[in-house]
Parts: C-alpha cells; sequence; structure tokens
C-alpha cells in the first residue's frame, strides 16, 4: 500500500467503513487516554524526548519522496521517532506525538472530516498494536523506565514490533480504501504494492533503534542523525528530478511521450478504464518558421503553443509533446464522436490568434486526429497510431479535425485485404468504366465525356472510388490502375469512332501518376494500339496535385503537351495555384469544383467565386468548366457567368458504356451530328 495520505481520504459521501470505525474508535479512546497521561506527566519527561520530539513533527512535514509512480506523497520519517519515543518512554507520548503531528499534518492539507479523523486515529492504532508486544515482554513503560537502553538482544521483540504494527496499518487502510466508492475488494487493495511499501517502512523504522541508543548516551548524539537525513532528503531530492526530465519534455515542461504513454497504460489496466480520447495535433506548415527565423524562435513558439494549448483543456486534460511539433492529448470521460470534436475545435481555437515573435507576427493552424477508447482501440499504441492516422488525414485534406476512420486507414487489416482484392480486381477484369458527358452551355452540344472508374465486387457489391482510389495511390498500385483506365477509355474511343462517333475522353490522373515518365510511355503506347487521334485523349490534374510538388510535375505535363494531349485542372478553387504557376502549365481549360457550383443558388460568395473563376479562365485564354450541375436554375446562373461547358447529373449520370453509346447515338440523331472534342479548337474559340 503507497504511503499515500491523499491514497487515505474518500469522497465525503463514502459511507463509514469497518476499518474506520475501528480506527477512530479505538483511536480515540487512546488519545484521550494519552492526553490525561500528558497532564499528569508532561513535566517529568527530560530533554532527550523533546528532541525526538522536535524530529517526529519535521519528519511528518517533510516526507521523503522518491518514485512518483509508488509513492507520490512520499514516506514519512516521523514514524521511525514515534517508535524511538514508543521504546523508550511507553505509550502515551508516542500515542500523543502520533496524532498531534498527523493532526497538524492534515489540517495543512485541508482535509476533509472524515478523513483527518480516520489519518489521524489509524496510526494511534497500529502504534498501540506494537506496545502490545512491549507488555509482553515486561516493558510497558518503556526502556527508560527502569533507566537501561536498548541491547542486542532486544532485536528480538523489537523487530515483531515492526511486523505488528506494519500488519495493523497496512491493514486498517486496506479497509478504508475498498469501501470507498470503486476501491476493490480488500485482498485487492490490501496486496497492492505491498512488498515496496514493506522495504520503505522498514528503512524508516530501522532508525527507531538507533535513536533510542542516542537518546540515552546524549541527546547530543541524535543531532548527528540530521546529517544522513539531510542526505536522503538531497538524494531523494535529485532522484525525483532526473525521473522529471526522463518523463518531461525539457523545451516545454510538459510530460513527454514515455509518461503519457505509461499514464494511459495504467488507465487501461485499471478494473474500468471508462472511455477516453487520444489525440494527436501536428501543427501546419510549422517547419516554415523554422527555416525562415530559425530553431530558436521555434523553440519559442513551441512553448508558447504548448501554454495555449494547456490553457484550453478542462481540469484533468493532459498534454503530452512527443516530438518537434507533434502534440497528444489525452482527455479522459469522453466517449462520443461529437464531444470530441467539440473539445478538438476548443483546442484548435486557442492557437487562432497570432503568435508575437521578434516584432513578427506568426498565425498558426493545427490538425488534429481522434481516437476514442473503446471504439477504436483497447491498447495505448494502437490509440496512439489511429489518432496519428486521422492527423494525416486532416492535414491532407484540410479540415482541421478528424476522427480515426478504419475505412479511411491505408495500414488497417480491413484496407489491406480490401488491397488483395483490389490487386485481383485488376487481374480478373471486375474493374469497369463508366463515362459521363460535357456538354457546352451555350447550344448543349457534346464536347465529350469522361471517364469514372467503377469496382463492383463478387460479395462487397459496388465498392466507391473514394475508397479504393487513395488506397492505389499509397500502395503503389496507381500506376496500374490509370494504365487500365487510359487503356480501357481509349479502346472504348476506337470502338466509338468505328461506330462514327468522335468523342473525347477525359481521364484523372493522380499525383503519383505525374512523378515519373511512367505515364507518358503509358499514354504514347495506348494511344498508337488503339490508333486514337492524342487531341481526343485529356488528361485532368487536380490544382492539389500541381501544388504539392509543381516542379517534378511540369515537365511530364510538358511531355503530354508533347503528344498533342491536351490537359484539365480539376477541382479548381480549393488549392492555392498561383498565377505565374498557372501560366506556365500547358492546361486548356479550368474546371470549377463541384462544392462552388453546387451551392450557387444558395451563396452569394459561391457565386462570386464561380464568376471569379470563369473570368481568370477567359482572361487566361482557357475554357471554364463547371463540374456538379444537378439544377435548371444553376445552368441559367452558369450561361449569365459566360461558363463554357457544363458537367452533371442535369445533362447525364455516369453511364456503362453500352448505355452511354445509346445516349451518344441519341443525342447525335437528335442534334443532327456529334462535335469532335477537338480541344485546339476549342481552346481557340475560348
Amino acid at each position: 500500500m503507497r504511503n499515500d495520505p491523499t491514497a487515505r481520504t474518500p469522497a465525503a459521501a463514502t459511507p463509514l467503513s469497518l476499518s474506520w470505525c475501528v480506527a477512530v474508535g479505538p483511536g480515540s479512546a487512546l488519545v484521550v487516554f494519552a492526553a490525561v497521561q500528558a497532564v499528569l506527566g508532561l513535566g517529568s519527561l527530560p530533554p532527550a524526548f523533546w528532541a525526538v520530539a522536535a524530529l517526529v513533527l519535521l519528519g511528518q512535514l517533510r516526507p521523503v519522496r522518491v518514485a512518483r509512480e509508488y509513492d507520490s506523497a512520499g514516506t514519512v520519517t516521523s514514524t521511525a521517532f514515534v517508535f524511538a519515543i514508543l521504546y523508550a518512554w511507553g505509550l502515551w507520548p508516542a500515542v500523543l506525538l502520533a496524532a498531534a503531528v498527523t493532526l497538524i499534518s492534515e489540517l495543512v492539507n485541508r482535509r476533509h472530516l472524515r478523513a483527518l479523523l480516520f489519518n489521524m486515529c489509524e496510526p494511534v492504532v497500529a502504534v498501540g498494536a506494537a506496545w502490545l508486544v512491549l507488555v509482553a515482554v515486561g516493558l510497558p513503560h518503556g526502556v527508560f523506565d527502569n533507566g537501561q537502553g536498548l541491547h542486542g538482544v532486544d532485536l528480538l521483540w523489537v523487530l515483531p514490533s515492526w511486523v505488528v504494527w506494519f500488519v495493523v496499518d497496512h491493514a486498517l487502510v486496506a479497509g478504508d480504501r475498498a469501501g470507498a466508492a470503486h476501491g476493490g475488494s480488500f485482498g485487492e487493495v490490501f496486496v497492492d504494492d505491498i512488498v515496496y511499501s514493506a522495504l520503505a517502512k522498514a528503512a524508516v523504522l530501522a532508525l527507531s533503534p538507533l535513536v533510542v541508543v542516542s537518546a540515552h548516551s546524549s541527546p547530543w548524539f541524535m543531532l548527528l542523525l540530521l546529517i544522513p537525513l539531510v542526505a536522503v532528503h538531497r538524494a531523494a531530492r535529485v532522484s525525483l528530478d532526473e525521473q522529471h526530465k526522463a518523463l518531461h519534455d525539457s523545451l516545454t515542461g510538459l510530460p513527454n511521450r514515455s509518461l503519457l504513454l505509461q499514464s494511459v497504460g495504467e488507465q487501461l489496466r485499471s478494473s474500468d478504464p471508462g472511455a477516453f480520447v487520444l489525440a494527436i495535433l501536428d501543427l501546419d506548415r510549422f517547419k516554415d518558421v523554422n527555416d525562415t527565423l530559425g530553431h530558436q524562435v521555434g523553440d519559442r513558439l513551441l512553448s508558447m503553443v504548448a501554454a495555449r494549448i494547456s490553457g484550453a483543456l478542462r481540469a484533468g486534460d493532459v498534454v503530452a509533446r512527443l516530438g518537434g511539433d507533434e502534440f497528444a492529448i489525452y482527455l479522459p470521460g469522453v466517449g462520443s464522436d461529437r464531444t470530441a470534436v467539440e473539445l478538438a475545435l476548443r483546442i484548435r481555437e486557442s492557437l487562432v490568434e497570432p503568435f508575437e515573435l521578434n516584432e513578427v507576427m506568426l498565425e498558426l493552424e493545427a490538425s488534429i486526429g481522434i481516437a476514442l477508447h473503446p471504439v477504436h482501440g483497447d491498447d495505448v499504441e494502437e490509440l496512439m497510431r489511429r489518432a496519428d492516422v486521422a492527423m494525416y488525414l486532416a492535414k491532407e485534406h484540410q479540415t482541421g479535425v478528424e476522427i480515426y476512420d478504419a475505412g479511411r486507414d491505408r495500414h488497417s487489416t480491413d484496407r489491406l485485404g480490401l488491397l488483395t482484392a483490389l490487386r485481383r480486381a485488376l487481374d480478373t477484369g471486375q474493374l469497369e468504366l463508366y463515362y459521363q458527358p460535357k456538354v457546352t452551355l451555350g447550344d448543349r452540344q457534346v464536347v465529350g465525356v469522361e471517364a469514372l472508374v467503377r469496382w463492383i465486387h463478387p460479395t462487397r457489391g459496388f465498392i466507391a472510388p473514394d475508397e479504393f482510389i487513395p488506397l492505389a495511390e499509397s500502395s503503389g498500385l496507381m500506376h496500374r490502375l490509370t494504365d487500365f483506365v487510359v487503356d480501357s477509355a481509349l479502346g472504348q474511343v476506337a470502338a466509338w469512332r468505328e461506330q462514327g462517333l468522335t468523342v473525347a475522353v477525359a481521364v484523372n490522373v493522380s499525383a503519383r501518376d505525374l512523378y515519373g515518365t511512367d505515364l507518358v510511355r503509358a499514354v504514347s503506347e495506348s494511344l498508337a494500339l488503339h490508333r486514337v487521334p492524342a487531341y481526343l485523349l485529356q488528361l485532368e490534374v487536380t490544382e492539389r496535385t500541381l501544388m504539392s510538388e509543381s516542379s517534378r510535375v511540369v515537365d511530364t505535363l510538358i511531355a503530354l503537351q508533347a503528344l498533342d494531349v491536351s490537359l484539365s485542372l480539376d477541382d479548381f478553387g480549393t488549392g492555392y495555384s498561383s498565377m505565374m504557376l498557372l501560366k506556365r502549365l500547358p492546361v486548356s481549360e479550368i474546371k470549377v469544383d463541384r462544392s462552388f457550383v453546387s451551392r450557387l443558388t444558395e451563396s452569394g460568395d459561391d457565386a462570386s467565386i464561380v464568376r471569379s473563376i470563369v473570368e481568370l479562365a477567359h482572361a487566361m485564354g482557357l475554357r471554364a468548366v463547371a463540374e456538379g450541375v444537378e439544377t435548371d436554375e444553376v445552368w441559367g446562373h452558369l450561361v449569365e457567368m459566360g461558363c463554357d461547358i457544363a458537367q452533371g447529373w442535369f445533362i447525364g449520370r455516369p453511364m456503362p458504356a453500352p448505355a452511354a453509346t445509346a445516349w451518344l447515338q441519341d443525342r447525335c440523331q437528335r442534334v443532327g451530328g456529334l462535335l469532335v472534342a477537338d480541344h485546339r479548337a476549342a481552346r481557340s474559340r475560348a
């Protein structure tokens, strides 16, 4: 049992335990008895007694702390001096001092009355039990009563007195804790840390015979006891400092990874760990601060960030620095997604106000990933990993806060299984292309179609592209998937040409496709294989892909342009394109992201954004394409804005090849001919 006064302080509403009654009843009687004896015999006590009494008070108020995880409140040395008084002068001085110094300590720590009475009477009862050993050997009033001191043979009864005291003390405390709410059974509490507690208290009690011997020789010899006591306190202080350094971050003073894992691990090993959240927070673009202003400024900024995060937490929450600009946050008692997100947003908002460093105002944002126990795992390392996965998703998609989702975890067991299934799907032809038309807004004539990959799994059914395309991008399958889409799309274009339909097809390519020469080779070979003119193929590249590593992408785009393949900038408005970069890129059109188009009639801001993008495209000699057109009202606004091309469910949903062929043939008959999606001509008309 840890010698921790706080551990002995149950809630005020807890019913009185048997241990409490056993301690307070006899303990109070012993204190009254000792007080009466003190009135009768206090003046007869020698100076040596008062010297030891002073050490009792000092030892009670200055506990020795050597290990926070075992002994959070420390081990009091006052017990050694109380036993010295018991051995030297008998029961009543020892009882009176034990009660008095404990009362003073409890008042200093402002204990509740229930805890104060128990903590004062419990050591009194334990000392009284040890005194019975002295009675048994014929020394009820102590060894000084007959003018003698302690001798080696006296260890035969000294040691049993320690054992009796320890068992009674430990049993009373364990019984009281077991009676407290969620305290566990008496047996569990009694054996908890019993070895550490026994060794620590034996080390203290071993001083008591030495104190008696010193007091018997001369009170002045007791001054020598102060030297080892001071040394022990000093060594304990150094030990705690080293322990603190090992478990805390030297820059911010926050707990480090080791302490966080240890604390959460202990919570998980408890009988009722309950619901809680582990969150990972990473600062966005912090590297720019270090590179621009230096690491010294970066360190100061991290300290300020740590203070802001700590200030945004609730009582009981914990923030730890994992390293660099990454922090972990432990939120106990949080079991719902909504509460977890609300707390995470509050932490992010604490970083919104600019930081002033070296007369420079710095604005920071953070990405936070959340994992909940027990929903996302029962192991602290697993929860940390899953919070980390969610954090990278928040950073990648610029959403700020994300909750772990196994379906988006690129390294989960389900994802690995899906990856194997995707490889098999590419080998066995489970994937197919759907085609969505693109028409001019002025006269509704077809200018091409966009090829969209679909996966119908034999047992799982339809698997959304948002689920398997990111998996392909992160696994190395993206090149195979893109090759399949390009080859299948060009094969369909060739089939349409044989039927008299000349249709341009657009294919999406990912960042991975643009980082080397494989895409250029695959496109060139597929165009030659199907004997399709290059201008009938358009490759769509997202704006974020270009912004991520533009220097590695431009060479690939230029090589594709040299093949006469046209290029489109997809999802425009969601990234941070510069005008200089747009001017350099060999793109023929800009596609306005569907998130702006869909809210065109509901939000004035979105309408202004769409209009600005259309005007920007025209100013740069590019076509403007609106994605996600779903209503006639949106169509009308786009016509008024001068947008060139539309794509969306209002025109036609994605269709498999046979349905798309029928749609195109019907459209061709109705308009009297199908326009060729010749992007060179279209660009000159824009």
